[in-house]
């Protein structure tokens, strides 16, 4: 019998389906810099935008969303880990200053179920649409053999600008400097391979629903990563240059505080000063976790950290809360080796 690619375990067919699906939400991401459809061997976008920057300086960022995907595939449920996947990428772009201009996702799977990569995709486009940049193209490849059928993952990669003059570096931080954070989702996208330790991963485990949660722990656990690029342009508009900008991710505070910071200064936050959602104190009761454990794996309630002058700080928490955010006084800046204290 004369083999053919399907035979082999990939279903170009089914590759041509997902893309017909997937184009009503991609549609919906566009901006007018995107130039042509979907569909073309690469996706191109117009620079006239940054004609009218002094010197504008392009950002990037790249990422997926971990061991999280696992719970997809166990509460078959795909609509949102494309989401988290946007957000990974457009919240570091975003952490330097910077407008995110277009997204690109890779999905790999075992086997192409186009229902399945549809709903993905509406996630991603989704996730462009919060923070206002184009999906432009992407990947769906089929890895039959290395994948079981019924699994995948989903990556994803960001470009954006900024002008030279406005990009946050975290030189301007100084001792006297207020310290403020903005509330996170839950877990985000990042601890899960932690989290899958300390419950079950079966539909019967986390279809649980429990009361400190008001929902079950796997809608808890799925809960899609905030996306704060309205949250940091809305603080731009209020005209306030922020001194330093951290996206609390993997390594929770204790690694991504510092990366702010320069020689000779040091970050003091407040553990009591932010409202901690539940799901974490769920997480450490079952894992017997330790505090410090906590703060270094997870958000634990807050997903950005900002560094701005005194004088800014009540126009700063007046314009996350326009932009649907809450922020919250968590610390100071001090003198001293670079790093951070919680207290």
């Amino acid at each position: 019998m004369a083999l053919d690619y399907k035979s082999s375990g990939v279903d170009i067919e089914a590759g041509y389906e997902s893309v017909e699906l997937m184009k009503k939400y991609v549609a919906k991401t566009l901006r007018p810099e995107v130039l042509g459809g979907l569909g073309g061997f690469s996706g191109a976008f117009s620079m006239a935008k940054m004609k009218d920057m002094e010197d504008p300086v392009l950002l990037s960022g790249t990422d997926g969303v971990g061991t999280k995907i696992k719970l997809a595939f166990v509460m078959d449920r795909h609509d949102t880990i494309g989401i988290d996947a946007v957000a990974m990428c457009v919240n570091d772009v975003v952490c330097a200053g910077g407008e995110p201009l277009f997204f690109l996702d890779y999905i790999a799977c075992g086997k192409n179920y186009p229902e399945k990569i549809a709903s993905i995709v509406k996630g991603v486009a989704e996730g462009c649409k919060l923070s206002g940049c184009a999906l432009i193209g992407g990947e769906t490849a089929e890895h039959p053999g290395l994948m079981p059928e019924d699994e995948y993952d989903v990556a994803g990669f960001a470009v954006g600008v900024v002008d030279r003059r406005d990009i946050i570096t975290g030189e301007a931080i100084v001792p006297g400097d207020v310290l403020i954070g903005i509330g996170s989702t839950g877990v985000h996208s990042n601890g899960f391979s932690l989290v899958r330790k300390c419950f079950d991963m079966t539909a019967e485990s986390l279809g649980r629903h429990y009361d400190e949660l008001g929902e079950t722990l796997g809608e808890a656990l799925l809960r899609p990563t905030r996306i704060y690029v309205p949250a940091l342009q809305s603080i731009a508009k209020a005209g306030v240059r922020l001194h330093g900008c951290s996206h609390i991710t993997g390594g929770g505070f204790y690694e991504n505080v510092p990366r702010m910071l320069h020689d000779g200064v040091r970050a003091v936050i407040r553990t009591d000063s932010f409202d901690r959602p539940p799901i974490f104190g769920l997480i450490q009761k079952a894992g017997d976790i330790t505090d410090e454990m906590m703060y270094n794996t997870f958000n634990c309630g807050l997903g950005m950290v900002l560094a701005v002058d005194a004088g800014d700080r009540d126009t700063v928490l007046r314009a996350i809360e326009d932009a649907g955010d809450k922020g919250f006084v968590v610390g100071e800046i001090v003198a001293g080796d670079k790093g951070v204290d919680l207290i």
